[in-house]
């Protein structure tokens, strides 16, 4: 029988603790405790959230890793074509984590209507294009169907059709440059507006507008065969760097490869602060808990003095009782924790179903609501860390039990 672990239970389960004077600092430890894992679960589920909502925005539009002709020079638009025949399209089967590759091509141009015009990029994308991510931003109409013969159909963003007063079923004319070279007379197409979608990045919206590919590929003069980029998805994002070395190694040596987070290096350099922000909130936190903690420690081995001074009468060693009253604290913790996990794991839960939380800047964050996103693994850790952490920052103050000598602990008072 572990005696210790006997002592401290009985500690525990009497009902003589409830009524010492130590009742009111042990509650303020255990709300300390909960409160503090209420917090880093909830900075943890709306900065990784956050990140997760706002990379997979910028996927969205170009793809986790870009495949071009290096001719291209990194531009935004489609100079260079490159053949379509290639061994990794459509399934990239040499590359394990490939969710999925797609063929575009971009085109830049204006768009001109009686009041006002505005200059856009033509996204050209076809009939194997991703269009998940857009099923959610759409927020009006349908998404274009470019599965069979060329159409004019187009999806324009709510920023783009307010700026130039267009509408749902709408038509237009845009004007595309002519074989790069502003002097000629350009290329003049009419589109219908069959979707409108608001992704809440402003800088893209207000950019992008998705057509037929083989508009582009007319426009330019390029064969049916013949495209601007591949966009390259991932199962998993954390792997960018790895597949993008060995996508890159896979293609041919006319090809380069291009991260979405070398693209957008800005948007990813100010997500990766949140990771600091949510290791400066933890850590804030688990020194409260611990100091509230040694706080309630103290007065407990104050309150049973006499106690351990019987106890080391009997015997008993001093690692023997500090054992008694660190299994006190782990359990005191472990109340804490499983409070404080209810009420956030509520709160994440309610936040996420019905998106009560929302920015009172939405464009800064480039969305409306508070995104959470957690995970069990994450939540283990957590927990586990703090316990652990927590009962290392104890180790220090129950040393005052080998100050303690049996005679003057019995006479205690």
């Amino acid at each position: 029988m572990n005696l210790e672990y006997f002592i401290a239970k009985r500690l525990i389960t009497g009902s003589g603790h409830k009524i010492s004077i130590s009742a009111p600092i042990i509650k303020i430890a255990i709300s300390a405790i909960a409160l503090g894992i209420i917090m880093m679960l909830i900075a943890i589920a709306t900065g990784v959230g956050l990140k997760h909502k706002i990379r997979d925005k910028v996927t969205a539009f170009n793809g986790h890793i870009q495949i071009y002709n290096y001719d291209n020079n990194n531009s935004e638009v489609s100079v260079v074509p490159v053949d379509l025949n290639q061994d990794f399209y459509p399934e990239f089967k040499s590359v394990d984590g490939v969710a999925h590759v797609q063929a575009v091509a971009s085109k830049a141009g204006f768009i001109r209507t009686e009041e006002t015009f505005e200059g856009i990029i033509a996204k050209g994308v076809g009939p194997n294009y991703n269009w998940n991510a857009f099923e959610e931003f759409l927020v009006e109409g349908k998404l274009p169907d470019y599965s069979n013969g060329l159409n004019d159909d187009v999806l324009i963003s709510s920023i783009m059709a307010n700026r130039l007063r267009l509408h749902l079923g709408d038509s237009f004319f845009a004007f595309f440059i002519k074989d790069g070279d502003p002097s000629k007379t350009p290329n003049q197409r009419k589109f219908n507006i069959v979707g409108v979608y608001d992704s809440g990045f402003e800088e893209l919206d207000g950019l992008y507008l998705f057509i037929d590919i083989r508009h582009i590929q007319r426009m330019n003069k390029w064969r049916t065969d013949q495209v601007g980029n591949f966009e390259v998805f991932l199962d998993d994002f954390e792997d960018i760097d790895e597949k993008s070395k060995e996508i890159h190694g896979r293609t041919i040596s006319t090809l380069d490869t291009r991260t979405v987070e070398d693209k957008y290096y800005n948007i990813f350099e100010w997500i990766s602060l949140f990771d600091f922000n949510i290791a400066l909130i933890i850590g804030i936190m688990i020194i409260v808990g611990g100091i509230n903690m040694i706080t309630a420690l103290l007065v407990l081995i104050l309150e049973r003095t006499q106690m351990i001074g019987i106890l080391k009468a009997m015997g008993t060693s001093n690692w023997s009782v500090r054992k008694i009253f660190l299994y006190n604290a782990a359990y005191l913790i472990g109340i804490g924790l499983l409070w404080g996990n209810a009420i956030a794991i509520s709160i994440i839960w309610i936040q996420h179903e019905f998106r009560l939380f929302k920015f009172p800047n939405p464009q800064e964050y480039y969305i409306e609501y508070i995104p959470v996103h957690i995970d069990f693994y994450s939540v283990l850790l957590l927990n586990i860390g703090v316990l652990l952490l927590c009962l290392l920052m104890l180790l220090l103050p129950s040393y005052i039990v080998t100050k303690i000598t049996p005679v003057k602990a019995i006479k205690f008072e």
